[in-house]
């Protein structure tokens, strides 16, 4: 449970350390990977994300300033910003969703597992889906 929550606060930090402190618990090492493994996959989209925003919105300043006298900001900058803004809310909300909902079941003892994600996790640490 734990590691469920404590990743709003500590990010990939807590569920590594509850998963290397606790790896020989098959259920505590499950669950800990499982958020650590959506830490991973947010930390990368949202790396590629910014990448892509600040190419996107360098390029368009670039291109705004060949294009004569400046009239204001370039549009893209009202565009893209909101965008990313977005994707960053909606990971976080994606985050809470997740550590919370299951946070619950893992305190409950169920082996419940994060879409997609805990597919990747039952097959690092060897777990049959039965549990």
């Amino acid at each position: 449970m734990l590691a469920h929550f404590l990743q709003l606060f500590g990010g990939f930090i807590a569920p590594l350390v509850i998963y290397l402190v606790k790896r020989q618990s098959r259920f505590v090492a499950f669950h800990a990977l499982q958020a650590l493994i959506w830490q991973g996959v947010y930390f990368v989209c949202a790396m590629i994300a910014l990448a892509v925003w600040l190419v996107l919105f360098f390029g368009s300043i670039a291109m705004h300033v060949q294009a004569g006298p400046s009239k204001g900001p370039p549009l893209e900058l009202f565009i893209l910003f909101p965008l990313i803004w977005l994707f960053f809310a909606g990971g976080w909300i994606a985050t809470l969703t997740l550590a919370i909902v299951y946070g619950i079941k893992a305190n409950q003892g169920q082996w419940a597992a994060y879409p997609i994600i805990g597919g990747w996790a039952r097959r690092l640490i060897h777990v049959e889906r039965a549990g």
